[in-house]
């Protein structure tokens, strides 16, 4: 079986290098993503050529995330990046508590929920104080520029939870002096609406973003309504030619329910959901050093009613809880001579909240837990161009948890640029993620866990060619972790006995035709010891885009294999399916134009949450408005 499963993979492969996929960027923007030599931030804190990084980034833009007309950029990143996989349960909403969506998952690392892969906003963690997990219904695409995803352990740099990677939302700005406003407007099938507004200044030293937006829809099963409120606003200023201050605010609330799966419905299943997140920032911009200090606050408001049965009794209580995060980061970055960086840098985050259950009869609250907890770390990254062929990165954190204890973790890699426009990389990192306030002391509780951790070992080959028209890339990768957190049935709590063995292959291709004609696609394996959740051992995704005059038609196609619904030993359960999706937009004029999608246009029946049949083929049509 093992045999066929890497022959399908080698087969996939080749089928990926003749299937195109889609990209919606014009002529002069697609050749400057078609290159390697793109400038992220995510792998070192600062500005640096993506050639030097040892590690694997992948960078989803703009317009690849406007092409797609999701409220959310997770579908976006599920197609574009290689080994990352999103689950979903409905045509909107990801929702929390028993039944949500919105588990990720990096080359099989992330778990349900999300606690080993990291999410940050321009740099700054964001996960639920009690939970240690992501809100993925949080992560809008009005407020995003792009994102850059680092696939593997990023624990140097970003500590705990970055595990198996960082998902890195990079906020929109204005760069040109001006003001832009765009308003997007679209209606579909069961009664979904998406809108969203933004606004963009730049007036002298002066930059400012403001953007809002209000989703909803009835979802394709009853009892499974989605709403939601969002707004983002981003307040900036140039002090002088080196030094910047800036300011942000991101706040969503929504409203969601959860039927239950087939076999087993809820009644009033629902959740009333208010995140939001602040931060602020000093940065200095020179030419042989630049560093930043911020501080960012992250606050959580949760109301569930975990619903019922239809042949049991209604909650007599709801769940309830406020939690917080916040945190201060300094770092410095500085050539001390030529072909030298080195960044050091310091993190402090100060988390946790209350929860307790709400007695509807008497408003009696019941405590549950109330904890605070602290983290401190200190860290340094160090990169030396050996010649114009060989780049060397090192780097080591030493981060303390105010209950778990110190831990260690180095990493180090090395860049080869070869000939041909060539690079070959190989690293080796650590990655660690210290247990939540959840599982200690709230849920199969166990305050005596220790961190998880794991070793990613990974060899990447990249190259451009014929005038970077054409990209592609393959990694290799090996990873291997323990102390991972799991439920002892039989103790019924917390204890640290599960064990990662995940390698895999990932590869990417894309091509520009000509102005008109354009494509990229990519491809992973993942082979699992130990099967997890969420996390398909074929991913494909391929397609292709058009642009002629005033219209603009991409198409592409998603292949999972091999995606376990269920883990339970004995009743383990797998889903493959095709996802076939187009997308059109017509210019009315310089300032509108309509759009009209259509998401699984094969119709497929298919699962991704076990017991939640995703809708069969779904329409939308609107306009988007810029002036």
């Amino acid at each position: 079986m093992k045999k066929l499963n890497l022959l399908e993979g080698m087969c996939a492969f080749l089928f990926l290098t003749v299937l195109p996929v889609r990209g919606q960027e014009d002529s002069t923007r697609i050749a400057r993503t078609l290159t390697t030599d793109e400038v992220v931030v995510t792998g070192t804190r600062n500005e640096t050529d993506i050639r030097h990084l040892p590690m694997t980034i992948s960078v989803v833009d703009r317009k690849q995330l406007e092409s797609n007309y999701q409220p959310s950029v997770l579908p976006t990143l599920t197609e574009q990046v290689p080994g990352f996989f999103t689950t979903s349960r409905g045509i909107m909403g990801y929702g929390v508590s028993t039944g949500a969506a919105g588990g990720m998952s990096l080359r099989g690392v992330g778990g349900s929920p999300t606690a080993g892969l990291l999410v940050l906003i321009d740099g700054h963690p964001q996960y639920m104080g009690l939970m240690g997990h992501p809100i993925a219904d949080a992560y809008q695409t009005m407020m995003t520029e792009r994102v850059e995803v680092l696939r593997g352990p990023a624990s140097v740099l970003y500590g705990s939870n970055a595990m198996g990677g960082v998902i890195n939302i990079v906020t929109r700005q204005m760069q040109e002096e001006g003001t832009k406003t765009d308003l997007q407007l679209g209606y579909g099938s069961y009664n979904t609406l998406q809108t969203e507004v933004s606004n963009r200044v730049k007036h002298g030293r002066f930059r400012s973003v403001a953007t809002g937006s209000y989703n909803r829809s009835d979802g394709h099963r009853p009892d499974m309504e989605f709403e939601q409120y969002g707004g983002y606003v981003k307040l900036g200023y140039d002090l002088s030619n080196h030094w910047k201050v800036w300011g942000d605010l991101n706040a969503t609330h929504f409203n969601a329910s959860n039927p239950g799966t087939i076999a087993a419905p809820y009644i009033d299943n629902d959740s009333r959901i208010t995140r939001g997140m602040a931060s602020a920032a000093l940065e200095n911009h020179y030419d042989r050093t630049s560093g930043a200090l911020s501080f960012f606050y992250n606050w959580g408001r949760h109301k569930i009613n975990d619903g019922y049965h239809p042949d049991e009794e209604p909650q007599t209580s709801h769940f309830n809880s406020k939690d917080r995060m916040m945190g201060i980061s300094l770092y410095q970055s500085a050539t001390l001579f030529e072909g030298n960086r080195i960044t050091a840098g310091f993190d402090y985050q100060h988390f946790g909240g209350e929860s307790w259950y709400q007695v509807l009869a008497t408003g009696e609250r019941q405590p549950q837990v109330d904890k605070q907890l602290d983290e401190f770390a200190g860290y340094v990254d160090f990169r030396q161009n050996i010649s114009t062929w060989l780049s060397l990165d090192a780097g080591l954190r030493i981060d303390y948890h105010s209950h778990t204890g110190t831990e260690w973790i180095p990493q180090g890699g090395l860049a080869f640029h070869l000939p041909q426009q060539a690079e070959m990389k190989a690293m080796v990192s650590k990655g660690f993620r210290n247990p939540t306030i959840r599982e200690m002391f709230m849920f199969s509780k166990n305050p005596d866990l220790k961190p998880e951790s794991l070793v990613n070992y990974e060899l990447s080959y990249t190259q451009r060619l014929c005038d970077n028209r054409l990209n592609y890339g393959l990694n290799l990768y090996y990873i291997n972790g323990k102390n991972i957190i799991m439920v002892d049935p039989s103790q019924r709590k917390n204890m640290n006995s599960g064990k990662i063995e995940n390698w895999g292959v990932e590869t990417n291709i894309a091509y520009r035709f000509n102005a008109r004609w354009q494509a990229n696609a990519n491809y992973s394996w993942l082979h699992m010891e130990n099967p997890v959740l969420a996390a398909p051992e074929h991913k494909l995704y391929a397609g292709i885009s058009y642009r002629q005059g005033r219209w603009t038609l991409t198409s592409g196609m998603q292949y999972i294999k091999g995606l376990y619904t269920s883990v339970t030993k004995g009743q383990e359960k797998q889903e493959s399916f095709v996802l076939w999706d187009l997308n059109a937009s017509y210019r009315l004029c310089n300032f509108a134009s309509l759009f009209v999608k259509g998401e699984n246009l094969l119709a497929q029946r298919y699962e991704i949450n076990a017991g939640y049949p995703m809708p069969k083929a779904t329409f939308m049509g609107g306009i988007n408005v810029n002036f």
